[in-house]
């Protein structure tokens, strides 16, 4: 009997009083299988279905597979499941297993989810993007539509607080995990060793040490197919090999998590895919290379880039936990027991770290514009969300204001990231319906031909089209893609013949960021129209062109590497998007020449599409050239004197101290803010040596106004008095500062640690010798005359006997030259 059965009673006289719960179990309690099923008979279904969402196809498939058949059925009749490229449903199915996406498009269409009577979130400690969204939207129609609809969150973790704070003070039902003990060996990868020699180490040594199959964990494909080269040779006879990710023919995913036959040990190399929702049958050891890959998405260049990083401590024990679901385990880690403790507690939820184009097009569609208007587990980020409104208003999907427009409306529903639905909408008015359609659908997916075959997606589009056959193609994938290329091509009939520059040309349309022109030079290197670099391989066939649109890059901040892309035409550019092409004067600081150059410029992005040099430079644009040199050359290329490095100090001293009272006079800052400060003082400067004679206090002053003017002086003060009666200047820039630096004689009496900001930060004293030298250094007076001050004496009156060395600093009379001489 599986855990999760002690407590399904519990849990469905609970749903019976109140419509949302949270249940708990570990993997292995049988949550996924059993809660559904357990659900059929409830009363409140009022023969409504019941929905539930898995975070990713495989499980939806072997969920819905495995309750079908302990119902002695076939999927698509009692249970049934709905993924993107396949569906198996029918008039009898009472329970949905979707994706996360489906969910979305359903609850669009129906807010009211009128034919469901409980949504289901599976895995939700994962918390990937399509289910903070899917629970932010199912709560709302809950709340303001539905108050019948059941919602139950299911998570394996025990961090229950975050979704408590948004579901509220609902019930939380706890269910054990069918657990057996597992032993906990470190086998910590060497600083020499790569990664993939240890697995195959640890691999070997399990298969001498241990009985039963493998589960081995690994960040990729690629590191998948290593270890399993390496393994082909030495493994005994008896042993299976199966490989588990993504981009698995279906039928080699089910062999992975097939029971092993009679007399095999399987060893299953698998990504995070195995990590939740799946049982592969028979594991009792598991091998944990410690790594993941995870999709980082950069708003500065649009850009999603993998990064494999370290495990998280959840991840890590859920690993781990695969290793005793039937009997005692063993859980090799390939790391040392130190570095278990400086592991993160969880993984980054995905709103942090995604594209957020796709949420807020929905969210439009919804009727929301900014991300406060739904409750969130995790606000999406400011910079991810203003970069996604960014795009999608120049993609004419969402108008100035936020709002969806028709254009945007029609490409929602098409299902795609609205750069593809965009790309497929556009390009059926341009005459590629069915190019487009293909496109669409071979974008969505991993690349169809896989790593080593080129960058050009014209080949992919006549692989598609059976005009060329492909080595190691999976038929299943093809047939998949086929089929969804069908469901987008409006018009069956049409049978348009293209070359790869009309692949690029209504590429364009979904990328106009990922437009590239070749750089001079022998290496086929790129700029994109985002400002970013981008290279190819140079053996590709796409090398020799000098314009392209890349559709999939590494997103690697300084030169991305470009993956699959097409050839365009300049004249076709300049045709379609004639809208974004900006034409003006400009002004650049030209170093090789050492002055400002002004031009006539038409530019798509940051690419220069045609210049011409001006005969007459208006007094603006010699303006912008220099604050263009004044970017270029950096801020200290500016005439600072120790008084405007001071000023600057005290405003940042300020700004720490008075959060959002003052402004940012960082180098990002200032760069940001030039037109401001900089600009005004530069009325009738031509050349770059005028800049010489600008008085950056006075500039800089206009970043503030009249009353901070005020109050930097008395808040920041740029001197102070001490006891003798000298004005002592404050350094605002020495580290710890500020600091006051005074002959130690002179401080006599001073028992008051001065402080600034409004009192509070302390002014760091140097108490200096006759001879200028540093004695001490102290932000608290009276400890020091009391405590260091004695010493201080002790070791240093001898070697300045003129100068007074008073036993009772406190009452000494303070000055600031040698012993006076007594009155005659």
């Amino acid at each position: 009997m599986l855990p999760i059965e002690t407590i399904l009673p519990e849990l469905k006289q609970t749903l019976e009083q109140t419509t949302t719960a949270l249940l708990q179990a570990p993997p292995g309690a049988g949550k996924t299988t059993r809660v559904p099923l357990a659900l059929l008979d409830a009363p409140w279904r009022d023969n409504r279905k019941i929905l539930m969402l898995e975070p990713r196809r495989l499980a939806a498939r072997s969920a819905a597979r495995f309750m079908a058949k302990q119902l002695g059925e076939q999927p698509g009749q009692t249970v049934g499941y709905r993924t993107r490229l396949d569906t198996k449903v029918s008039g009898s199915t009472i329970i949905e297993v979707v994706t996360e996406g489906i969910l979305t498009r359903m609850i669009q269409s129906d807010p009211m989810l009128e034919d469901y009577a409980a949504v289901l979130f599976d895995e939700f400690h994962e918390r990937s993007l399509q289910a903070d969204l899917g629970l932010a939207l199912v709560r709302e129609t809950q709340q303001a539509l539905r108050e019948d609809l059941r919602v139950l969150v299911m998570s394996a973790t025990l961090d229950t607080a975050p979704i408590a704070r948004v579901l509220g003070d609902v019930p939380v039902i706890s269910s054990a995990g069918r657990a057996f003990a597992v032993a906990v060996l470190y086998r910590p990868v060497a600083r020499t060793s790569r990664v993939v020699d240890q697995v195959v180490a640890v691999v070997q040594e399990a298969l001498r040490d241990q009985t039963g199959s493998m589960l081995v964990f690994l960040p990729g494909a690629g590191e998948i197919r290593r270890v399993a080269q390496q393994l082909q040779g030495p493994l005994p006879g008896n042993v299976l090999l199966a490989p588990l990710y993504g981009n698995l023919k279906s039928e080699e995913q089910d062999r992975a998590i097939a029971p092993a036959p009679d007399g095999i040990r399987k060893i299953v190399l698998a990504t995070a895919i195995a990590e939740t929702s799946l049982t592969i049958e028979g594991v009792r050891v598991v091998i944990d290379a410690g790594q993941q890959r995870r999709a980082v998405f950069d708003p500065n260049s649009g850009m999603t880039r993998l990064v494999t990083g370290r495990v998280s401590k959840a991840s890590a024990e859920q690993r781990k936990g695969r290793a005793g679901r039937i009997e005692p385990g063993v859980c090799y880690r390939l790391w040392s027991e130190s570095e278990q403790f400086g592991l993160a507690d969880f993984t980054p939820p995905e709103i942090q770290q995604a594209d957020l184009a796709p949420l807020v097009l929905e969210l439009a569609q919804w009727g929301a514009r900014s991300p406060d208007q739904l409750v969130w587990i995790d606000l999406p980020p400011k910079a991810h969300w203003q970069q996604a409104v960014a795009l999608l208003q120049w993609l004419e999907l969402l108008d100035a204001d936020g709002a969806i427009t028709d254009h945007g409306k029609a490409a929602r529903d098409l299902g795609l990231h609205p750069r593809l639905a965009h790309m497929v909408l556009k390009g059926r008015v341009l005459g590629f319906g069915q190019l487009v359609a293909e496109l669409a659908a071979l974008l969505e997916e991993r690349d169809l031909l896989g790593p080593g075959s080129g960058a050009d997606l014209h080949d992919r589009i006549r692989v598609l089209r059976g005009e060329r056959g492909h080595r190691g193609l999976d038929p299943a994938r093809l047939k998949a893609v086929r089929q969804a290329a069908k469901r987008l091509c409006r018009d069956q009939t049409s049978q348009d013949v293209p070359t790869a520059t009309d692949v690029g040309r209504v590429l364009a349309q979904a990328y106009p960021d990922r437009i590239a022109r070749r750089r001079p030079g022998p290496t086929p290197r790129y700029q994109l129209s985002n400002g970013k670099g981008a290279l190819l391989r140079e053996d590709d066939a796409l090398a020799r062109q000098d314009w392209l649109v890349a559709a999939e890059l590494d997103g690697k901040a300084r030169e991305a590497t470009i993956y699959l892309a097409a050839p365009v035409d300049l004249a076709d550019l300049e045709q379609d998007l004639a809208a974004h092409i900006d034409e003006r004067d400009e002004a650049v600081w030209d170093d090789k020449r050492g002055t400002v150059v002004a031009r006539q410029v038409r530019k798509l992005g940051a690419l220069m599409l045609a210049e011409k040099a001006l005969a007459q430079v208006s007094p603006e644009l010699l303006q912008q050239g220099l604050l263009d040199a004044v970017r270029r050359k950096g801020l200290d290329s500016l005439p600072w004197t120790p008084g405007a490095r001071q000023w600057r100090a005290r405003v940042q001293l300020l700004g720490r101290n008075f959060p959002g009272n003052w402004p940012d006079v960082s180098d990002n800052g200032l760069l940001a803010t030039l037109e401001t400060w900089l600009a005004p003082f530069l009325a009738g400067k031509k050349r770059w040596s005028d800049l010489a004679g600008i008085n950056l206090i006075q500039a800089l002053n206009a970043l503030l106004d009249y009353p901070q003017q005020q109050r930097l002086g008395e808040l920041a003060p740029s001197a102070l008095t001490i006891p003798t009666g000298q004005n002592v200047t404050l350094d605002y820039t020495a580290d710890n500062g500020p600091v006051l630096a005074a002959k130690l004689q002179a401080l006599f009496g001073w028992t008051e640690t001065p402080r600034v900001a409004g009192g509070r930060v302390p002014v760091v004293i140097h108490l200096l010798s006759p001879a200028q030298r540093p004695l001490a250094v102290t932000a608290d007076l009276a400890s020091f005359w009391k405590n260091a001050y004695p010493d201080v004496r002790k070791d240093t009156r001898g070697r300045y006997p003129k100068h007074p060395w008073p036993e009772n600093p406190f009452t000494a009379q303070p000055q600031q030259g040698t012993k006076k001489r007594p009155a005659r």
